[in-house]
């Protein structure tokens, strides 16, 4: 059997060594229009920063490695056309500039997705960057050395990553955002609260609920004009989202309104001979029973190697995913899973929460750190929806757990009384989620005596 795939960052990576672990035989042959593959980008901020000395450390395969495999790598070369009906691609050679036709039997769409560029004037100036890709990270490291002020657009996680990377060489940093709080998406507003405290205290200038209007400037800076101000800078670095990579397939498999492609369980699309994985695809978002657009890493790896076992007959369900993450600024972990309580309300989902700070093991230990936490919940059915988790303590595990229990459809009742071990040196004798838990069994039982 023939198999295209076509991009190879971390879902076209997995499944390229799914397929070739299942059945060693296939004829696999990769097209990828960059010259590397397997970049984890969520470790740029973390290179510019100087946290990793070796940016190599960032790629975990290789052209070279996925050919030991016994694939077929073409670097720099780009898919230009997909004909469904004749099962085939064209490819052009990005450095001879040669075009070809090639066959497939099966065809695995991982493009990934794109960084969003709104049509804003000035949007070409020189000194405004993108941040997604090797080539984006390279060009930062080198065209930043120099710079003394910064300014970031986008208060998600690679924005607020990139504020602190550059906060911590010295720089002077302004964080542009268009929604009057940063991390919104995945943060309750007691946490972004003092997550941008964090960060006033440390020099850091926020100008939140501004839309930006425009870019201007010579050579040497650029000025970022918004709907309440300007702010100008040595380099603006534009991180407003990302869209799927679709183009492709347009018209030719079902997709969502965004783009993203719609897969079955199995990873494969309304088009039989053609799965999809990673950025460039919706997934199914568990606390919603709905799909979603989540571009993580997570989803990528788990869907390509999907891919890679059911390509040749359905093996294995894909179990959606809780949109679990987190990062550490200036710190502090800061973690979550599922949904928030401002994200459950505008769903239309009875929601409600409850929030805790304790300490995570007994104050008679040398030392002891608190940790923030809130659980959203279903009030009427008591299933958990989503935790966020915020804390000096390494709380990162927390968000696993409870990413667990919602894919289990566990409730309040059942996060109280779980089963954790307890060890002084490590937690209380109620772990700091079963107290959370406890919280939110006895807010509602407290609803039902008033």
């Amino acid at each position: 059997m023939k198999v295209i795939v076509i991009g190879c960052t971390h879902a076209g990576t997995a499944a390229v060594n799914q397929i070739l672990a299942s059945n060693p035989e296939t004829d696999v042959t990769i097209y990828e229009k960059n010259d590397n593959v397997s970049f984890l980008s969520c470790g740029i901020a973390l290179y510019l920063g100087g946290q990793v000395a070796d940016p190599q450390g960032l790629f975990y395969s290789s052209p070279e490695k996925l050919a030991e495999l016994g694939a077929t790598v073409h670097m720099q070369h780009e898919v230009t056309d997909v004909d469904t009906n004749e099962h085939t691609v064209t490819v052009t050679d990005l450095a001879s500039g040669a075009v070809k036709t090639d066959h497939y039997d099966k065809l695995v769409m991982t493009t990934g997705s794109w960084p969003v560029i709104p049509p804003i004037d000035g949007i070409d100036n020189p000194n405004v960057y993108l941040c997604k890709n090797w080539g984006h990270a390279q060009k930062l490291w080198t065209d930043a050395k120099d710079a003394k002020r910064v300014i970031v657009i986008g208060g998600g996680y690679i924005g607020t990553e990139l504020v602190e990377a550059y906060q911590r060489q010295g720089k002077e940093v302004t964080l542009i955002d268009g929604l009057p709080r940063i991390l919104n998406k995945y943060l309750d507003q007691s946490y972004t609260d003092r997550i941008e405290k964090d960060f006033v205290d440390h020099g850091i200038k926020m100008a939140l609920g501004q839309m930006v209007k425009g870019f201007s400037g010579d050579g040497d800076e650029v000025t970022v004009t918004t709907d309440k101000g300007s702010y100008t800078a040595d380099m603006a670095i534009l991180c407003v989202g990302f869209r799927p990579n679709t183009g492709l397939l347009k018209g030719k498999v079902d997709m969502h309104a965004n783009g993203a492609i719609k897969t079955n369980n199995y990873m494969q699309t309304s088009d039989p001979d053609i799965y999809g994985a990673g950025d460039s695809i919706a997934v199914h978002y568990n606390p919603t029973h709905e799909d979603a657009y989540i571009p993580l890493a997570t989803n990528a790896v788990r869907q390509g190697t999907l891919v890679g076992l059911n390509i040749f007959k359905p093996t294995r369900k894909y179990m959606g995913t809780q949109s679990t993450s987190g990062l550490m600024l200036f710190g502090k972990t800061i973690v979550a899973s599922g949904m928030t309580l401002e994200h459950a309300q505008a769903a239309g989902i009875p929601a409600d929460a409850v929030t805790v700070e304790d300490n995570y093991r007994p104050e008679f230990m040398p030392s002891t750190t608190p940790v923030l936490m809130q659980l959203v919940y279903n009030p009427e059915t008591r299933v958990i929806l989503g935790a966020q988790f915020m804390s000096k303590h390494d709380v990162s595990q927390s968000a696993n757990t409870i990413s667990v229990l919602i894919q289990n459809d566990n409730t309040i009742d059942d996060l109280g009384f779980v089963d954790m071990f307890f060890q002084p040196t490590y937690d209380r004798p109620f772990n700091y989620l079963n107290i959370l838990g406890q919280a939110a069994i006895a807010k509602e039982a407290n609803k039902v005596t008033e």
